[in-house]
């Protein structure tokens, strides 16, 4: 069914101005909903947060030091963090949060950036405080194995691009970057694989000013494609048509081809993804229902 759908050029389109013309007409509405819903968060009761634990990274300067200092005020047992430095004010930080009002402030030196460390003063924390700290996320899982996962997204484009670019400056060359619109749209059960396509999309929206206009980028968002290791991957029977708007990757690399030998900068196939990418930016409770109400359970997002 989703295949005959956006496999079809004109039917594609069709999705595509059906879905702008059910925005426009709902526009009113939407917009009443997000007033409704930021006047309400104006007259919410503020959080009491005297004698709980709030860890904090980086909190030796900065944002960081500052809200150490707010949550002092209000009562807050703190965890402060920052990395070990010759003129490192944490201590510092520790003595006037104290002075400020936090009950008990422990202080520990760490870099985030090793994942020994963090696994360290996470634990350090619980024992000092004596509590539990709540489950991050549903399931539990080891963070480390999804920096394959980093490295290939993202560093693997960056890296070809930065040896690349003296040579397609000189040729006035183009760069295709093959994004998702999970880095857009924020898929359910994909943090980071969505995290690492964002942080692609950004670096190369960055970039496209820094190069132009000797070297045109063009960024593709991209949904649920047809390809063989997706459709092996979220396909029972080999049609993954049938089971989620996807579209056929043939039709999708001709109209990649097409989009970028007419100039385009950005391109995002099945063209109903424009749709959601303009509801998600300017209805984000809108477009959080949508996803909670029609996702599968395993929904594909790498």
């Amino acid at each position: 069914m989703y295949e005959a759908l956006f496999n079809n050029k004109f039917t594609d389109a069709l999705v595509f101005y059906f879905s702008v013309l059910l925005l426009l007409l709902f526009s009113p509405f939407l917009f009443t909903w997000e007033l409704i819903t930021t006047l309400r968060s104006c007259f919410q009761k503020t959080e009491n947060v005297a004698g709980k634990v709030v860890l904090i990274t980086g909190a030796s300067s900065g944002i960081g030091e500052l809200m150490a200092y707010e949550y002092a005020k209000r009562g807050a047992c703190l965890a402060i963090i920052a990395i070990k430095e010759a003129n490192s004010r944490l201590e510092e930080v520790a003595e006037r949060a104290r002075e400020l009002g936090s009950p008990d402030v422990l202080f520990l030196f760490a870099d985030v950036s090793k994942v020994d460390e963090c696994r360290m003063f996470v634990d350090d924390t619980v024992k000092h405080f004596g509590r539990r700290i709540g489950p991050l996320y549903a399931i539990d899982i080891d963070v480390t194995k999804f920096r394959p996962v980093m490295d290939i997204n993202f560093w693997g484009s960056v890296y070809p691009t930065q040896f690349a670019i003296p040579h397609l400056q000189k040729t006035k060359g183009k760069i295709i970057v093959n994004a998702s619109s999970a880095g857009l749209l924020n898929l359910p059960k994909g943090g980071f694989y969505n995290a690492s396509k964002a942080a692609l999309i950004s670096f190369y929206d960055s970039l496209r000013f820094e190069v132009s206009p000797t070297i045109t980028i063009t960024i593709l968002t991209l949904g649920f494609i047809q390809t063989d290791f997706i459709t092996a991957k979220y396909s029972t029977n080999g049609d993954m048509g049938t089971l989620y708007p996807s579209m056929g990757a043939k039709p999708c690399a001709k109209a990649i081809v097409d989009g970028v030998c007419k100039g385009a900068t950005s391109i995002a196939e099945p063209r109903f993804i424009k749709a959601l990418i303009v509801v998600k930016f300017l209805f984000p409770e809108l477009h959080r229902i949508i996803f909670d109400v029609s996702l599968p359970s395993d929904s594909p997002t790498d």
